[in-house]
């Protein structure tokens, strides 16, 4: 059984263009991504969703750098783009990841990915309800099950954000959340402004020239350590669990 994450990407976004490439300790935020989900045991690979634009020929271009596998398909229709990118690769196991997130725990990822592993879920996400930052989103789910969402799905939002079809349908599949064992809700690591960046660049700058595989909890205690920091994006609005987590990240 092939477990792949899939990492949809692009670069075209009103609050923060280009966000993908915007460097942290001295690389490109995408490349940051792939090197922390390198890191992840319970996955067999990582293959970036990108699109046909113009616009995008960056992220193609930086994933044969990095020796990623890169799929490219319809901007709007990111279900489709993901269908394809599981059938063309092999994928059994779906773990879908967004680009705007660029201090995802590894060990984390595993966590969601060995629950679903235990059987009997359709479909397993740590974000229904949030109880983990923002940016630490994560949802594993079948193959089978995105095909069949792909092939019956007819509404704007299932489309555009992939996973809708699957936990709107309760009835249908299984559902299991991830919680946290203490709420950190609260915080905000994705990245969709500038104030958002700012935080999420001087975590790195701090964390990753020390180790650069800090996890989320040493994020928490440099937070600890700096409380002033959340306060850079916290007037950020966040939109409720469902769409947060299934958000396409425009950099």
């Amino acid at each position: 059984m092939t477990t792949l994450l899939i990492v949809q990407a692009r670069m075209t976004s009103t609050r923060l263009p280009g966000k993908v490439l915007l460097p942290l300790a001295g690389a490109p935020m995408f490349t940051r991504l792939v090197q922390r989900l390198r890191r992840v045991r319970r996955a067999d690979g990582i293959v970036i969703a990108t699109t046909t634009n113009a616009t995008d020929h960056p992220i193609a271009a930086l994933c044969d750098t990095l020796g990623v596998p890169c799929h490219r398909g319809s901007e709007h229709d990111v279900l489709s783009r993901y269908a394809d990118a599981t059938r063309l690769h092999g994928a059994d196991v779906v773990v879908r990841i967004t680009a705007d997130c660029p201090l995802i725990d590894a060990a984390l990822i595993d966590e969601v990915i060995a629950v679903y592993a235990e059987g009997g879920s359709d479909y397993v996400s740590n974000m229904l309800p949030p109880t983990w930052p923002y940016g630490m989103a994560v949802e594993v789910f079948s193959a089978a099950a995105l095909q069949q969402a792909h092939a019956e799905a007819t509404q704007a939002a299932e489309r555009e954000h992939v996973t809708p079809f699957i936990y709107w349908h309760p009835d249908r599949y299984r559902l299991r959340n991830v919680e946290s064992p203490v709420d950190l809700s609260h915080h905000r690591w994705t990245v969709d402004t500038p104030e958002d960046y700012e935080l999420v660049r001087r975590l790195f700058e701090t964390l990753h020239p020390i180790n650069p595989e800090f996890t989320l909890a040493d994020i928490l205690t440099l937070l600890d350590t700096h409380p002033d920091w959340m306060t850079l994006n916290q007037h950020v609005e966040q939109k409720p669990a469902t769409e947060s987590q299934t958000k396409e990240p425009t950099p």
